[in-house]
């Protein structure tokens, strides 16, 4: 099944700045090969179910890995069987009139 993901990883007891390992979630995802944009608070990500989850999984694995003690996560997940949407079809919906 085709997912739609909107994905916020905080680490927390690693300091006020996290930049650092959402940059190491973004390279889980690239290595992944998962189509995946982000935003101010998040990333968005789409792909199949499975394949998307067990990133998010690696994700936590190497921000623990990274010293980071505790980690909350924030998770959106949408899925449609009617027909096949992609994250731009989501934002060309709204932008075009």
């Amino acid at each position: 099944m085709k997912v739609i993901m909107d994905l916020c990883i905080v680490p927390m007891g690693v300091g006020v700045s996290v930049s650092k390992y959402v940059a190491e979630c973004q390279k889980v995802l690239q290595e992944a090969g998962l189509d995946h944009q982000l935003h101010a608070y998040g990333t968005n990500i789409e792909g199949d179910w499975d394949e998307v989850f067990a990133a998010v999984k690696q994700c936590h694995e190497r921000v623990h890995a990274m010293g980071a003690p505790r980690i909350t996560t924030s998770i959106k997940v949408g899925t449609r069987t009617d027909r096949n949407q992609t994250m731009q079809d989501k934002i060309d919906s709204v932008q075009t009139p």
